[in-house]
């Protein structure tokens, strides 16, 4: 008997075990961290008791799984900023929405973050963002998911609108290539600019031929990162500064995310992009595929092109994080050829070369490791290696005579490249208790150049192929080798006032070995004699800077900084054969430095603005003057050091949403306003030429750069305009304001217009554009070589439309 009750009592606390263990509930916490209106990628999270720690993703976003129900303490750390803790009761799925602050402000409490469609399309740098440092520094950002614009052509005068001293080269009306400089410095082909895709170099040859030939797709961007003058001593020593496109990332929340755009315009125009991407455990992944084509509004302006990525990155434990990416880019383009001031007037849309063709092919390759040692010390080391060529096949003869048939000339370039750079930061408490971080970093780089000029047939299509033996041209191999050490380091004085100094130690090697062909006999009966040379060029230096930021109130900062320029001579453009342009062999380095300062900051949350102004000193600068031959037979542009030059220029861009001033926050709509001017005055100060004068103007500098639009909407429609005005700019140091040749000669002041709109509805969005709205005519650019010679007209006007399904 006792038996059997014991055996009830068993089964019936048994049966009561499992029906608790059966109704008992876990709970997921999820949510997402920013700071200053930006997500808080890298973010740690961690939760007690347990001792449960993750990461936050590039977009803030972080996740618990399987929490039983209880009190606990939220923990939320980042470099730069003030701990956040709070203490939540889990009697249920939680969902969170944090704003840090940064180190040198008070702390905010829980806020609910804004709606991604009413954020601004700018914004600036944290002064510590991953494992880099901005403290100081003129920075902006651009959030090209929050932009109206003509994402499918890389619409660059619209995707740049908010980007303040931005002058455009507009090279094609597909955005196959991109062309912009900042404060006056030339902007083709971005080669002022350090330009890197997630952190790591895309450019041909980052020593020897640092223009880019690849440009990431906007629309598989999520913003432009764009630091001035003063990334130098971070990212290397260009005049410029750096610009970063950070490409989209798988979403943090679901397994499966398909986006299909398909776009169709004027002339032909087609782009067809198409993304997937997730998480899936520890694996974030994301890819597209995009395939573009276009007839061009002008004849002999075909192009095709193929794009795809792949980002896999995998969180091995809350602290070690891989990534791995693969870029692959081909397009093939006919070349219209440039124009005569006369024929530009007369009809702009003539072509007068059917010869010219243009072929890119771009490899890609990166791998990412990023560990976090503590709450206070992390590093990223990242590897890349790039295996490109371009093709340039063609008749680059003056413009202004007719294409004489026969063999055409070949430009044959091969790019392999290796980088790898290691950083690490340390956050530490020095003075008065307050914060300060530090930074120091290593990169090392290996490029290698193949180039090769010559003769190919004189047939008319892109058989990309040299006549003969060997290129009749040139023939060479330029490699180079780059060691940096670099370190900053921000020294948080006071919660308001903070000095960043940095310095950075360069060695540079460039190698040229090759040869030069020269003809046997000036006569018909003649053969090529191959000339061999070897070159090297060995050089080392340190160089610094300085910046200090200050911020009085909440809302406002006064920042400035002065960092050293440093820019190589590039022995690939020494023995280019070119009829239009020629190089001076005692080419030689140039050196400068620039000085920025401003305010910046936001009233409220409806408006941000950054007024600065800049002085920007070029040694040596390199430029290029209208030069007769020996004989008096031949013009020519002649490439070379022609003086010290100074740019001062302001810039300013204020941003406001009027609607959400005025009601306070609560205005469903959205009335968005931005202006975006600049001023610059660029002069040579001394001259090593005498056809440059003293006060002559820089080229490619307008003195006026203003561009405004306006924006309404809400979250189902967007309706966005803007107009853009570009001063008159020189295209050579001499000042010539024309020329026969039409290589040289002024770049009119004009003005363009753009209207897009933008209707969402489920999984469906709508997207339409008109650019330039008037019809202006108007050109950016006088060409000396490919893809002119000659002045290449900019687009009239277009239509686009864009239908895109998101799952």
């Amino acid at each position: 008997m006792k038996n059997n009750t014991f055996g009830k009592i068993f089964l019936f606390v048994l049966f009561n075990i499992c029906f608790l263990n059966a109704f008992a509930q876990n709970y997921t916490i999820n949510g997402k961290v920013q700071i200053n209106d930006q997500a808080a990628g890298g973010a740690t999270v961690s939760l007690a008791p347990g001792g449960l720690k993750t990461a936050c993703d590039e977009h803030g976003n972080f996740e618990f799984k399987e929490i039983a129900g209880g009190e606990y303490e939220l923990l939320v750390r980042l470099v730069g900023a003030k701990n956040f803790r709070k203490k939540i009761n889990v009697n249920g799925n939680i969902v969170l929405n944090i704003a840090l602050e940064d180190a040198d402000t008070r702390q905010l409490n829980e806020v609910n973050v804004q709606d991604s469609s009413q954020r601004m399309a700018s914004g600036n740098l944290r002064q510590v963002e991953g494992t880099a440092i901005y403290a100081g520094k003129k920075t902006e950002v651009v959030n090209v998911g929050n932009l109206n614009a003509n994402l499918a052509t890389n619409n660059t005068r619209q995707i740049y609108s908010r980007v303040a001293g931005i002058n455009i080269i507009e090279y094609d009306g597909g955005g196959l290539q991109l062309g912009i400089g900042g404060r006056g410095l030339n902007p083709s082909r971005v080669s002022n600019f350090n330009t890197r895709q997630n952190g790591y170099d895309i450019s041909a040859d980052a020593l020897g031929y640092p223009e880019s030939y690849y440009t990431p797709p906007a629309e598989a961007l999520d913003r432009i990162e764009i630091i001035r003058g003063a990334a130098s001593l971070q990212y290397g020593t260009q005049f410029g500064g750096l610009i970063n496109f950070q490409l989209k990332k798988g979403p943090a929340d679901k397994p499966v995310e398909v986006t299909s755009r398909q776009t169709a315009g004027s002339y032909g125009f087609f782009n067809s992009f198409n993304s997937i991407g997730g998480k899936v455990k520890k694996l974030n992944y994301y890819a597209y595929y995009q395939y573009k084509r276009g007839d061009g509004w002008r004849p002999n302006s075909h192009f095709d092109q193929n794009g795809a990525y792949l980002h896999l990155d995998y969180q091995f434990t809350p602290k070690l994080k891989v990534t791995g990416e693969y870029t692959y880019m081909h397009y093939l383009a006919q070349l219209p050829g440039g124009l005569t001031d006369e024929e530009f007037e007369a009809d702009p849309s003539q072509s007068n070369r059917a010869r010219n063709w243009f072929k890119v092919d771009w490899n890609l390759a990166s791998v990412t490791l990023d560990y976090e040692f503590n709450d206070h010390t992390k590093i990223n080391w990242r590897s890349y290696y790039l295996h490109g060529s371009r093709q340039a096949l063609g008749i680059l003869s003056y413009i202004n005579r007719p294409d004489p048939g026969g063999q055409r000339d070949l430009l044959d370039d091969t790019f392999k490249n290796f980088g790898s750079e290691i950083r690490l930061l340390h956050q530490y408490k020095l003075v008065n208790n307050q914060p300060s971080t530090f930074l120091g970093g290593v990169r090392v780089y290996k490029g290698l150049t193949l180039r090769n000029q010559g003769n190919a047939d004189d047939g008319s299509g892109p058989t990309f192929k040299y006549t003969g033996s060997f290129p009749s041209g040139s023939g060479y191999e330029f490699p180079g080798t780059n060691v940096a050490v670099f370190t900053e380091n921000i020294f948080q004085l006071t919660e308001k006032w903070s000095v960043t100094p940095g310095a950075r130690f360069e060695f540079i090697s460039t190698k040229a070995d090759g040869y030069y062909a020269t003809k046997s006999s000036p006569y018909d009966d003649f053969y090529y004699i191959q000339n061999f040379e070897k070159k090297t060029n060995n050089r080392a230096f340190v160089f610094f800077g300085l910046g200090t930021s200050y911020k009085p109130m909440k809302g406002i900062e006064l920042y400035a900084n002065v960092s050293q320029n440093y820019r190589s001579v590039n022995f690939n453009d020494i023995r280019v054969v070119n009829p239009n342009a020629r190089v001076d062999s005692t080419l030689s380095d140039e050196k400068g430095y620039t000085i920025d300062g401003g305010i910046r900051g936001h009233v409220n949350s409806w408006m941000r603005y950054d007024l600065s102004l800049f002085y920007l000193k070029y040694n040596k600068r390199i430029g290029s003057v209208n030069t007769k031959s020996a004989d008096n037979l031949e013009n020519y542009r002649l490439r070379k050091n022609i003086g010290d030059s100074r740019n001062i220029g302001f810039e300013s861009l204020i941003e406001g949403d009027l609607l959400k001033a005025i009601s306070k926050g609560t205005s469903k709509y959205k009335l968005s306003v931005y202006t975006n001017f600049a001023l610059i005055d660029a002069r040579y100060i001394t001259s090593l030429d005498p056809s440059v004068r003293k006060d002559n103007l820089v080229e490619f500098v307008p003195p006026i750069l203003f561009r405004t639009g306006v924006s309404f909407g809400n979250k189902l429609f967007d309706v966005a305009y803007q107009f853009s005005h570009v001063g008159k700019q020189y295209s050579d140091a001499t000042n010539a304001e024309r020329s026969d040749r039409a290589i040289d000669g002024v770049v009119p002041a004009y003005q363009v217009m753009d209207l897009s709109a933008t209707y969402r509805w489920k999984l469906f969005t709508l997207s339409g554009s008109i650019n330039n709205l008037l019809d202006e005519k108007y050109f950016t650019r006088r060409a000396d070589g490919y893809p002119g010679p000659g002045i290449l007209p900019s687009d009239n006007r277009t239509f686009y439309l864009t239908l895109q399904v998101k799952l």
